[in-house]
Order: C-alpha cells, then sequence, then structure tokens
C-alpha cells in the first residue's frame, strides 16, 4: 500500500501541499492513518508536475528510492517548483519488490501522469502474465519495472492507443473492469485508487472486487481541487465511493462523478 497526493487548479508551490499541511503527504509517509497493509512508507517516493504555463512542454519527474523524510533536496525542489497540475506517490513496496527507481511512481506516457495506490494479490503468480498478453508492443516497451501498478498502465496506455475516443475516463474504468474480470475468473483480489492527470484533467477511480478498497478522498476549494489518500488538514473532504470514477477538467473545476462496475 502507498499514499498518493494529486492538485488540479491555481498554480501554486509544491511544498504548501507536500510539506507544509498539518497531515502532509511526508507525515503520511511515517505517520499514516489510514494504512491497510503496513506502518510505513519509506521504499522510494516521486512527484510529478506539469508546466504551469506551457501546455506543449513535456511534464517533470523527480523520483527517489529514499523515504521522502530523507531526501535533502526535497525541500528546496518544493520550495522552488511551482505547477498547477502535480500528483505525488509514497511507496511502501510489496514484499518481495525491489526498492529501485523503476519501481517508483509517477509513471510517464507523453503528458500523461499516472499514480496508483493498491495492489493485485500475488501479481507475478496470477495476473502479471495475463496483463502482458493484453499489451501492444508500444505500452510494453515502455514497462522499465515490475510492479503491478506500472503494469495497469500499460494497459491503460494501450487502451487508449487502440481507441483514443475512449478519452482518459472510459480508459481508466475500461482497465479497471479488465483487471477486476481476470481476477474475479481466478479468485484474485485486485484493489487500488488510481489517478491519472495530464496536465489539463485529472481522473480518478476507487475500486477492490473483494473488500473495501483504500482510502481516497477530495476536497474542492474556489480555485482548485485536491485528491489524496487521507485528509491533509480539517476541512470538507469528501470520500470518493468505491466502484466510482471522478473526472474533473481545470477550465470548469467541477467534479463529474460516475459509477462503474466489471462486467464478469
Amino acid at each position: 500500500m502507498c499514499r498518493l497526493l494529486a492538485y488540479l487548479g491555481a498554480p501554486i508551490l509544491l511544498e504548501d501541499l507536500i510539506f507544509k499541511p498539518e497531515h502532509s503527504l511526508v507525515v503520511q509517509s511515517y505517520q499514516p492513518k489510514e494504512l491497510e497493509v503496513a506502518l510505513l512508507n519509506a521504499d522510494g517516493f516521486g512527484l510529478g508536475w506539469h508546466h504551469p504555463d506551457d501546455t506543449t512542454a513535456d511534464p517533470f519527474i523527480y523520483r527517489n528510492v529514499l523515504p521522502i523524510w530523507n531526501d535533502a533536496n526535497l525541500p528546496h525542489l518544493c520550495r522552488y517548483v511551482r505547477s498547477r497540475s502535480f500528483v505525488s506517490n509514497i511507496r511502501s513496496a510489496t514484499p518481495g519488490l525491489p526498492i529501485d527507481i523503476s519501481n517508483c511512481q509517477p509513471f510517464r506516457h507523453g503528458q500523461l501522469l499516472f499514480v496508483h495506490n493498491g495492489w493485485i494479490e500475488s501479481f507475478r503468480q496470477t495476473l502479471y502474465r495475463p496483463i502482458r498478453d493484453l499489451i501492444g508492443d508500444t505500452a510494453y516497451q515502455n514497462i522499465y519495472g515490475l510492479t503491478d501498478s506500472e503494469h495497469i498502465f500499460a494497459l491503460i496506455v494501450h487502451l487508449l492507443d487502440l481507441d483514443p475516443q475512449l478519452g482518459l475516463r472510459g480508459a481508466l474504468e475500461k482497465a479497471v473492469a479488465t483487471i477486476e474480470s481476470l481476477g474475479n475468473k481466478d479468485q484474485v483480489r485486485v484493489s487500488g485508487v488510481i489517478v491519472l492527470s495530464d496536465g489539463e484533467n485529472l481522473v480518478a477511480s476507487r475500486f477492490d472486487n473483494q473488500a473495501k478498497a483504500p482510502s481516497f478522498y477530495f476536497l474542492m476549494q474556489s480555485d482548485s481541487i485536491i485528491l489524496a489518500s487521507e485528509p491533509l488538514f480539517d476541512a470538507a473532504w469528501e470520500p470518493l465511493a468505491q466502484s466510482h470514477s471522478l473526472t474533473v477538467s481545470a477550465s470548469t473545476l467541477k467534479p463529474n462523478i460516475h459509477g462503474f462496475s466489471c462486467v464478469s
């Protein structure tokens, strides 16, 4: 299990959400309140952000295998970088998977950034090969690590390559339905929260085919939306219901929440 954070809205410094809140992402790395199966998120972290003015620029990524509290450069970076769209992840590695930079999120494809909190049960022994068998060459050749998260992202990228008209929400929901269906067939638990960002839109989903999904909340403000595994501070945070997706664009900042289900 991991913890994640995403933001879309008026440009802010990264430190305003990564470091400053009472229950910031840094605090969640060593003192999480709603983590299901671990005590710490100390197996690496990553940030990804889009340029605040140039929508054609590739998104930027900063990742490290250190615990987020041990990176001496991060506070300086976060005091400098300003963005209107960013995502972040702090990692609690699945037992048996290496602490390696290629396994740290976010993952990127073109303008698209991806973060995931959750797991596929016994992934290497269960859905590893079936998911790979569904993925075309472009997405397949961009898998560098070993995590279930990166394979889910590759499936989303593949679905978008096959049919761009799906859009981010359609591709995300179809990917979730696919892995849930594979999991149901083999009685494998598939659980998670996923956030996609292309700089102009955030799309998220919360799902679990057997039990309660990982915690996930959103907070609407006058000029922004924040998505987080755990509330960062006291405010009117709303949980995203299980088996639902959320879509929000920078142009309107009005969340569209949509229920979806797996087709067995």
